[in-house]
């Protein structure tokens, strides 16, 4: 497997939560944990709440929330949930766990 710190590719990571809810707020903060010790040049995060824009979640197929998409560096992937089993979410992203989560 081709992972994020291998190829030194940049992370495009897009977490679709609703403000407020007990879930989203800990996916926001889980994954603010495991980006902790990712240069902040290494990857874009970008959050979307899905009830000031529902037609966003709509067009990306999320229904969920919180769910968290990964569309770069390839294979995409989709996490749904509060991101609460660190070692799964690093294994998406492609992230190294023994480097402190660092892709670079």
């Amino acid at each position: 497997m081709t992972t994020a710190r291998a190829t030194g590719a940049k992370l495009v990571l897009r977490l679709y939560v609703v403000s407020g809810a007990p879930n989203s707020i800990a996916a926001r903060s889980n994954l603010s944990a495991i980006l902790a010790g990712v240069d902040k040049d290494r990857y874009a995060l970008e959050i979307v709440d899905c009830i000031a824009d529902p037609h966003r979640a709509l067009a990306d197929g999320v229904f969920v929330t919180p769910t968290l998409l990964k569309t770069a560096p390839q294979p995409e992937q989709t996490i749904i949930g509060a991101l609460s089993d660190r070692t799964s979410v690093l294994a998406a992203l492609g992230l190294d766990a023994d480097a402190k989560t660092s892709p670079a």
